[in-house]
């Protein structure tokens, strides 16, 4: 499982600190253990359940969200010096663990159809990609850009990497909502 979690996530390999490192490779092979997809399935599903009439897959959507932050990141800490403290390895594992937990709240047909679960709808992938965090014992602060990253996080305070993330990965999924985006 390792090794396919390596290929659909190299970027895993960027956080320096080697702790932080295994426990989100791991947090993701649990989730796929536990979900009804595949991990090269990851590569076909649609990248929402929200958006229609795009052919955009998860990880293409996950990769930008999380090539975006780091790009942020990296010029804000070049544009601002020492007066903003930006932990990278916090940045990456929540970026990239941001919706680990829509591997939990999803379901197949019998037809291959992907929809959200009854667990999906009772509970949004930032409240089980929380959960599957501190299982695996990750710090708060990047459980708090998981918890931080989607509309729940709206009504509460964000750190710099939370920010960072929560922009990131709207940047990449809000231009695909027709009735949101200007179009002339």
């Amino acid at each position: 499982m390792r090794e396919k979690i390596k290929q659909i996530w190299p970027e895993i390999e960027l956080i320096k600190n080697e702790e932080i490192k295994e426990k989100t490779y791991k947090c993701w092979e649990y989730a796929i253990e536990h979900s009804p997809l595949e991990p090269e399935d990851l590569e076909k599903i649609p990248f929402s359940l929200l958006i229609d009439n795009y052919d955009i897959k998860f990880m293409q959507h996950k990769r930008a969200a999380v090539r975006l932050s780091i790009a942020i990141a990296e010029e804000m800490q070049k544009s601002f010096g020492n007066e903003l403290k930006i932990n990278m390895d916090y940045l990456i594992s929540g970026a990239i663990l941001i919706d680990v937990g829509k591997l939990l709240e999803y379901e197949m047909d019998e037809n291959g159809k992907l929809s959200t679960s009854k667990n999906g709808k009772l509970l949004r992938h930032p409240f089980s990609g929380v959960s599957l965090a501190e299982r695996f014992g990750l710090p708060w602060e990047i459980q708090h850009i998981i918890a931080t990253h989607s509309k729940e996080g709206d009504l509460g305070k964000r750190t710099v990497e939370s920010i960072i993330v929560h922009h990131a990965d709207f940047v990449s999924f809000e231009p695909f909502q027709n009735e949101k985006t200007l179009r002339c």
